[in-house]
């Protein structure tokens, strides 16, 4: 018990990034879009979050991170545009638009690193996210160890995200003609909802979201920004998403899961029946369980109709 009391406050920890991500991918594919790009909106948000915290460090002290996540939050904002105006206005493909985002980011961050740091990487960060323990819940018997003590504050922004999302998605007029959006575009249409223009909130909802994740996981995880820093994170967050099918408090469970997977390999060495496995199988466990998650759910979990469709508005 103490083992676990030890590894689920830094998995919640890992679970956040995932969880804040595949919240942003359920906007954007309720409203009918597709969007691959989280792994490369997460990864340019990370970049944005570090620099300006590293850059406000010395002005700000602690409250450098949380101005970093709005960075990150605005830049993944920005370059979700990129992949609404290819995809809702040019009608491209949106696997390829996203898949080219991705591989734009990684030359992006490494080029604007080496302009800014003259490095490949940012400086190493002075002030990040601390894990805090919440007095009086802390002592709850079995919770407050696992939810409440030396935990990322920042896990409590995604429990909030969660429910913000539930809420706006399913008991607001936004939410139904965004659903509407994802489900019968045309039918929408007919009943005066602007299509296009919902499928560009969500999408830049979506960027908002996993810039802010991003952000979130190099601040949170990391001691500096490098190229590696988000590692397929945007990928497990879009197989979250599948494995929640589509739900907020769905991702949110999905996401712990993921989470916990991700932090196995540290304390391996510490579980009886795992000490003999090699280190590589932790280390993959991670994506191995992503893929196992899709095999059993994919079928089951049946997604918003009009998700990665084409809208053509003569179409009937």
């Amino acid at each position: 018990m103490t083992l676990l009391f030890q590894m689920f406050p830094l998995a919640l920890g890992v679970a956040t990034p995932i969880v804040i991500c595949a919240l942003g991918g359920l906007f954007s594919e309720r409203s009918g879009i597709v969007n691959i790009a989280l792994e490369g909106i997460m990864l340019v948000g990370a970049f944005f979050g570090a620099t300006v915290s590293l850059l406000l460090e010395s002005s700000f002290g602690s409250l450098a991170p949380w101005i970093g996540i709005l960075a990150g939050l605005l830049a993944g904002c920005l370059y979700s545009l990129i992949h609404a105006f290819v995809s809702v206005s040019l009608k491209a493909d949106q696997t390829i638009s996203g898949t080219a985002l991705n591989m734009l980011s990684t030359g992006l961050t490494v080029y604007l690193c080496q302009i800014i740091f003259n490095a490949q990487r940012s400086e190493q960060f002075i002030e990040s996210f601390s894990r805090i323990s919440v007095p009086v819940l802390k002592d709850i018997p079995v919770l407050g160890p696992l939810f409440f003590t030396n935990v990322f504050p920042t896990f409590y922004l995604a429990i909030a995200l969660a429910i913000i999302t539930w809420f706006v998605v399913f008991k607001t007029k936004f939410g139904l003609h965004l659903r509407s959006c994802g489900e019968y575009p045309q039918a929408s249409a007919s009943m005066g909802i602007h299509v296009e223009k919902m499928r560009y909130i969500g999408v830049l909802i979506s960027g908002c979201l996993g810039g802010l994740a991003g952000a979130i996981m190099v601040l949170s995880l990391d001691v500096q920004f490098t190229v590696f820093s988000i590692h397929g994170i945007g990928f497990i967050s879009m197989a979250c998403l599948i494995f929640g099918k589509w739900k907020p408090f769905g991702c949110l469970g999905a996401g712990i899961f993921f989470g916990f997977s991700q932090v196995l390999s540290d304390y391996s060495g510490q579980i009886p029946f795992l000490k003999s496995l090699p280190s590589e199988v932790f280390f993959a466990l991670p994506y191995l369980l992503t893929i196992i998650a899709l095999l059993l759910f994919a079928r089951s979990s049946v997604g918003p109709k009009a998700s990665g469709e084409i809208y053509d508005s003569g179409k009937r």
